[in-house]
């Protein structure tokens, strides 16, 4: 979906197609099929937006074969669907039936991490729409914290990757005339877990092509501050590639026993649920405590020490337009907040102009709400769209045909 700016620009929009996860070019192609074009349809539009995720195994197929690149990028339009950004964190295994710490290899010290994305970038320059110049890609903020962390042989072998990354997009855009921009994703638990982790080595790097990808649940988790967040990116001269629109999981009174019982429903094996707290300060004149966490929903649950006076946050991506019932919610206030200061700041001028709705654990939702059957996923994907929709031309957005 496209959105004329009021400063004249192109907006996008798109949904992310990690939610229904496919390793192999006809897993793809199937996607397309099944999933996108019903969900397009039932948007009335001729045009949708998707966040395509590639895998290993479909990324080298295209890679390697011309013909296949070129029948996908045919078959895209023929469903009249178009990619102007990739999912390029998740590497192969993301529809695996646990996925948890496995997600975040091959992490940036990992040649293999450098190579897998630059083959995104080049397919990425074949599939952009010919109107359309530049695309995005976002990737894990470079590794998970450990043994990263405190190694600085790890820290050296991630900015050399990023470097040569850079000089790769360089000559890409040269040979194609096509813009390839890179966003590390902040995400709990990780060696980058916020906004504010991530201004030190992008700074440092001094790449514009290299920059950051907003996730608007993992920032929520992390209880950051948009307004903070956002002005510090741009005070920094950090690029915002691109923003991925998703809600936590929010408990208000985690001490109350029917709201651990409702938690506990969300505490399910396939993803990892990081899960945060602040605890409280005794003035509110005092300085913010620091962040207390578990890498994962269910150890909260089972006593790992967080406070239980004070909301707690999971790594849960809710569907935008359905939150949980009561006692629990979801963070959507959060990211209508930093999508209002995204494309309704007070520069005029969008801060950027990839936006991606990333809702990937349908399947992962208590029984009760998940969708039984394709339609019903796709209902529930249109749902959210024409929510974000609704956001951005209230916003003073308007939609494109």
């Amino acid at each position: 979906m496209r959105f004329r700016h009021p400063d004249g620009s192109t907006v996008h929009l798109a949904y992310c197609t990690n939610v229904h996860p496919a390793e192999t070019l006809d897993g793809v192609l199937a996607q397309l099929r099944d999933h996108c074009e019903p969900v397009r349809k039932r948007l009335g539009r001729d045009r949708l937006g998707i966040g395509l995720w590639l895998a290993r195994a479909a990324a080298h197929t295209l890679d390697t074969d011309p013909a296949a690149l070129r029948a996908l990028r045919a078959e895209l339009d023929r469903r009249g669907l178009e990619v102007v950004t990739l999912n390029g964190f998740p590497y192969e295994g993301f529809g695996a039936q646990e996925v948890k710490y496995r997600v975040y290899k091959p992490d940036w010290t990992d040649p293999e991490r450098l190579a897998h994305t630059t083959t995104l970038a080049r397919l990425l320059a074949v599939l952009l729409p010919d109107d359309v110049t530049e695309g995005s890609i976002s990737t894990l903020p470079l590794a998970w914290r450990t043994p990263y962390d405190g190694d600085p042989a790890a820290g050296t072998a991630a900015r050399t990757a990023l470097t040569t990354l850079a000089g790769r997009l360089d000559a890409l855009e040269d040979l194609t005339g096509k813009s390839v921009r890179i966003g590390l994703e902040p995400e709990p638990g990780c060696t980058v877990e916020t906004t504010a982790d991530a201004i030190r080595p992008l700074t440092a790097l001094d790449r514009p092509r290299i920059g950051i990808c907003v996730d608007t649940c993992h920032l929520a988790t992390s209880f950051e501050d948009p307004g903070t967040a956002l002005d510090a990116l741009t005070a920094a001269g950090i690029t915002l590639v691109k923003a991925q629109l998703s809600a936590a999981l929010h408990a208000e009174h985690p001490d109350r026993p029917e709201v651990r019982a409702a938690l506990a429903e969300f505490a399910e094996p396939r993803f990892l649920h990081q899960t945060r707290a602040r605890p409280r300060t005794p003035s509110a004149a005092a300085r913010p405590a620091p962040l207390l966490g578990t890498d994962d929903l269910a150890e909260a649950l089972n006593g790992a020490g967080l406070p239980d006076d004070t909301p707690w946050r999971s790594h849960f991506h809710v569907p935008l337009h359905a939150p949980p019932a009561p006692p629990l919610t979801s963070t959507l206030p959060v990211l209508q907040d930093v999508l209002a200061r995204l494309v309704a700041g007070p520069s005029g001028h969008p801060l950027t102009r990839h936006l991606e709705v990333e809702t990937y654990t349908w399947q992962a939702l208590p029984p009760e709400l998940r969708p039984r059957t394709r339609a019903q996923l796709a209902d529930g994907t249109a749902a959210e769209l024409t929510l974000v929709r609704d956001l951005l031309t209230d916003l003073g957005l308007k939609e494109l045909p």
